[in-house]
């Protein structure tokens, strides 16, 4: 997971101009200076990402979360996560699927505190080794098919953005969908 995807300037986002609701107005070096909590002390801070951090702590993640960084998090809410299908985060939280989380997880970590302005269109490496997509829709930051609702969370190891949903590399979409597939055909049986 410490391993290294790349100089910052190899990473590819684009520019969320009006991007709402972000978290600091002082410049990017003195937010990253003034913030003492790292990512997972944030996290835990804000209240509405309780279902993120028990993931985290079920992936064996929170060492390299709060490691010296940089990393750029997508945090999905807690709302995010209820969107899920009944019963997916509790598979998911089992000890036998922890490879899984794990992989769902570090797709959701970028190499580098990447900060809104900085955001250019195209894909960016994750840790868990695929690449997101970074577009813009309308005046927002889309990361794959999340919207990024809260931008630019400074820390003192990286940088936290919001987003609603839960996103999933392409190996794991495929495995989901056909997955949802099997479960509607058994119900309409």
């Amino acid at each position: 997971m410490r391993r290294i995807l790349g100089s910052f300037a190899a990473l590819t986002l684009f520019t969320a101009v009006g991007a709402p609701a972000v978290a600091s107005s002082c410049s990017d070096a003195k937010a990253a200076s003034v913030a003492t909590a790292d990512i997972v002390d944030t996290a835990v801070q804000a209240g509405s990402f309780k279902t993120l951090v028990a993931a985290v702590q079920a992936a064996g993640l929170v060492d390299a979360l709060k490691g010296s960084g940089p990393l750029t998090v997508f945090a999905p809410t807690d709302e995010a996560f209820a969107k899920l299908p009944a019963g997916t985060v509790e598979s998911l939280l089992r000890p036998e699927n922890k490879d899984q989380l794990r992989a769902i997880l570090t797709y959701h970590v970028v190499a580098g505190a990447i900060y809104s302005k900085d955001a250019k269109p195209g894909q960016v490496e994750t840790l868990q080794g695929s690449d997101l997509s970074v577009t813009k829709q309308g005046q927002f930051l889309m990361i794959d098919q999340a919207r990024v609702v809260t931008a630019d969370i400074a820390t003192s190891n990286g940088v936290i953005h919001v987003i609603d949903q839960v996103i999933l590399p392409e190996s794991l979409r495929s495995a989901a969908g056909a997955k949802a597939d099997a479960v509607a055909s058994v119900r309409s049986r």
